[in-house]
């Protein structure tokens, strides 16, 4: 059997290196290029070793990678131009590495070669394709998997016969010829393919890690990522992040890069892809695409080829699920196009599968939240562009506290899918609970609580002994509920006032000490802002939130337990879900009514045992002091599901356009805000949004006849009433609460 050393090279001096590596490898073996070998004519059991010089960066800081310096001067390491080659080789011969790939019969590649290329294409460049993906292999054991980028990405594609096939399909439905749309799919899919650069990617790090490095201190879950890594080396992972801030790519890719992982190909909208930073965010992984493009079918055909040969070759991706930054601190509704892709790729393979990995981001600290909150009560969003990058760069100047990454439990797509069932539900159903998931992994930062306390307390100024007051409960509740709950030293002492002094310098809180004592209070014109930090943590209370209005309600005899107390009250809080759907991700049936279960646990031991009388809630009630959530947790929403219902209801003619409605809630919000009727925070398109959503799916927004629309709304806008007059209760009973403490306080 004879052997060819094929020499994937560029120069004169890579082939000598490459030379003399095989002299002392394979004594006596040919050592060709890859464009010298008649690859047909050679006898089937030759056997070809693919090799290529691999030139690493020198030692900088302990560590090999290329700086901004080299890329200003025009030179890259680690494809050093022909007349330096020799200079390297001579005088750093620790920089000059030979790998080998696995090697192959002519007979095992023409195999491969009949299954996988489409009829036509040239075998001699299928090999060189082959040998070359094969030498990049073994590069990656030398130089890292963070490395791992996709290469000859456009070659493989189309040139493969699923691609041509699938082609030759479309080109059916849409009346044309195969090869115009396969070359159509190849032109479009060059728009957004990622061309990772190895160099890009280190300078792209080392460039614009200055956009966070200065302004946040990154932890991340070490243990998750332990369990990642592992996990990666037989599976791709699909990174799901929350999207809070343009920086979260960034910080994320640091994460993994400091641990190892290959660079995730990031999906992003293409509205980022202006100059310089398109070109260059490609390079370094980024595939921009177009926010739309349902009514183009060539257009969503060469996406979907994409996205399975990154799930065939086992690449990572990232997206951002919510499909932009969060106005509200909440997670938005998931976008599914990208995810149905992906799972369409996955059924494809006879052995495909991801596993998604749901990613939580959040911020002591973040200076965009304020342009969001304006954005959110109807004003207009800044363009991106160089300007804007510049301007967004000075701003993290300042040092804004720590930034967390976190993982949810890992899941398999596949299994995911079919656990899902069949219907249009089913990508919603994986969608859900992803977002259940980043939720739960989601950590309750100390601005976080310190958001959630203020909002819900009287609209006054506050010492730090009493705001340490105030969260002593919750934080009690949290380590109840054994939830990720902030550094307990932050919420008391000398702590708290670090945390309250890093929401005043964000602008959310304003502060007093002319007094005897310091004071803190919500500044002007920033509920929206506080009500930002708060809700980044807000699905952890919910369930409580839902259990309390479940029981006033059951003390008031609503509904009508003739199946017995727990059927009435599950069924109490499946209606109070059903309100609530718009704006939270709630778990399957059977697993909300069980997290209920262990919230009740926590309020009454016996409550299983107790006939709900309203002498034993409002006891019970008021014996969990500083621990009832409902009121701090779903006012804003019901408050927001009232204007949009009040307004709905008081219209003359069924027929509404969203944008007017949603434009006409705002001042009508506005104006209940002023005159206290709903709180300041629920002043907000997005809240709105969500309202008008649930109102559609109630029936109240279109019908078979106006009656039986207007008979929708008004029903709907009694549901919200009863629930805001449950929440005034709670409200006076925490009053109660308080002033009981007081006296106690003054005894």
């Amino acid at each position: 059997m004879g052997v060819i050393v094929l020499a994937d090279v560029r120069t004169t001096t890579e082939q000598e290196i490459v030379a003399e590596w095989a002299a002392s490898s394979y004594p006596g073996v040919d050592v060709r290029r890859l464009g010298e070998v008649d690859f047909v004519a050679l006898d089937p059991e030759t056997m070809l070793v693919p090799a290529r010089v691999v030139w690493l960066p020198p030692v900088r800081k302990g560590e090999r990678r290329v700086a901004l310096a080299d890329a200003i001067v025009l030179s890259n390491p680690r494809r050093p131009p022909a007349f330096r080659q020799q200079a390297i080789r001579r005088l750093g011969q620790d920089r000059v590495r030979v790998v080998e790939g696995v090697p192959a019969t002519v007979a095992d590649l023409g195999a491969r070669y009949g299954t996988q290329q489409a009829e036509g294409e040239s075998f001699a460049s299928f090999v060189g394709m082959q040998a070359s993906l094969s030498a990049e292999r073994a590069e990656l054991e030398l130089v890292g998997t963070r490395y791992k980028v996709p290469r000859l990405v456009a070659e493989q594609i189309s040139s493969s016969a699923r691609f041509q096939a699938a082609a030759a399909q479309l080109a059916a439905d849409l009346g044309r010829s195969a090869s115009s749309v396969a070359q159509e799919a190849t032109e479009k899919m060059g728009t957004f393919v990622a061309t990772q650069s190895r160099l890009v990617q280190d300078v792209f790090t080392s460039t614009f890690s200055g956009l966070y490095e200065r302004a946040w201190t990154v932890s991340a879950d070490l243990d998750t990522l332990g369990r990642l890594r592992t996990l990666n080396k037989s599976n791709s992972l699909v990174f799901l992040p929350s999207h809070r801030s343009y920086v979260d790519t960034l910080i994320l890719a640091s994460v993994l890069h400091d641990h190892d992982f290959p660079q995730n190909l990031v999906l992003g909208g293409d509205n980022l892809a202006f100059w310089p930073m398109g070109s260059i965010a490609r390079r370094a992984g980024t595939i921009f695409i177009r926010r739309k493009f349902g009514s183009d079918p060539v257009y969503k055909f060469a996406m979907r080829s994409y996205l399975s040969f990154i799930v065939e070759k086992h690449f990572n991706l990232e997206w951002y699920i919510e499909g932009g930054r969060s106005r509200t601190g909440k997670l938005r509704p998931p976008m599914l196009g990208l995810l149905a892709y992906v799972a369409d790729a996955v059924e494809a393979l006879d052995d495909g599968d991801v596993m998604l990995v749901p990613t939580s981001i959040v911020y002591d600290q973040l200076p965009e939240i304020a342009a969001m909150a304006r954005e959110s009560a109807g004003g207009a969003k800044t363009p991106e562009d160089l300007k804007w990058l510049f301007k967004y760069a000075r701003a993290q100047r300042e040092y804004r506290g720590e930034a967390r990454v976190r993982f949810g439990e890992p899941i398999s797509l596949r299994t995911a899918l079919d656990e899902a069932g069949t219907g249009r539900a089913r990508l919603e159903k994986v969608a859900f609970r992803v977002m259940d998931e980043i939720n739960a992994a989601t950590p309750i930062s100390a601005t976080s609580l310190a958001g959630f306390a203020l909002l819900g307390a009287e609209d006054r100024a506050y010492t730090a002994r009493e705001i340490e007051e105030i969260l002593a409960p919750l934080l009690t509740y949290i380590d109840a509920r054994k939830l990720p709950g902030p550094d307990p030293s932050l919420c008391r002492g000398l702590g708290l006032l670090t945390t309250l002094s890093e929401l005043t310098d964000a602008g959310v809180l304003d502060t007093f000490d002319g007094g005897p004592e310091q004071v803190w209070s919500i500044a002007p014109d920033n509920h929206a802002v506080a009500a930002y930090y708060r809700n980044g943590a807000l699905h952890h209370f919910v369930d409580r939130a839902i259990v309390e209005l479940g029981m006033l309600a059951l003390a008031d005899g609503k509904p009508t337990p003739s199946d017995g107390l727990l059927a009435a009250g599950q069924a109490e809080a499946l209606r109070t879900r059903d309100l609530l759907k718009f704006e939270f991700f709630f778990p399957p049936k059977e697993e909300f009514l069980h997290r209920l279960g262990q919230e009740m646990d926590l309020i009454s031991a016996d409550w299983r045992t107790r006939r709900p009388t309203i002498e034993w809630v409002y006891d019970t009630l008021f014996a969990s002091a500083g621990m009832l959530l409902a009121r701090r947790s779903l006012q804003t929403f019901f408050d927001a599901q009232y204007v949009v219902a009040t307004h709905l209801a008081k219209l003359g003619s069924v027929d509404v356009d969203k944008d007017t409605v949603l434009a006409d809630c705002l001042g009508l919000g506005r104006q209940l805000a002023m005159q206290g009727l709903v709180k300041m925070d629920s002043v907000s398109r997005e809240l709105y949004d969500a309202a008008y959503r649930l109102a559609d799916n109630q029936g109240a927004i279109a019908g078979d006849s106006d009656d039986v629309v207007q008979a929708a709304r008004r029903a709907w806008l009694d549901d919200v009433q009863e629930l805001r007059s449950r929440l005034t209760r709670l409200a006076a009973i925490e009053a109660e609460q308080a002033a009981a403490n007081r006296r106690e306080d003054n005894q």
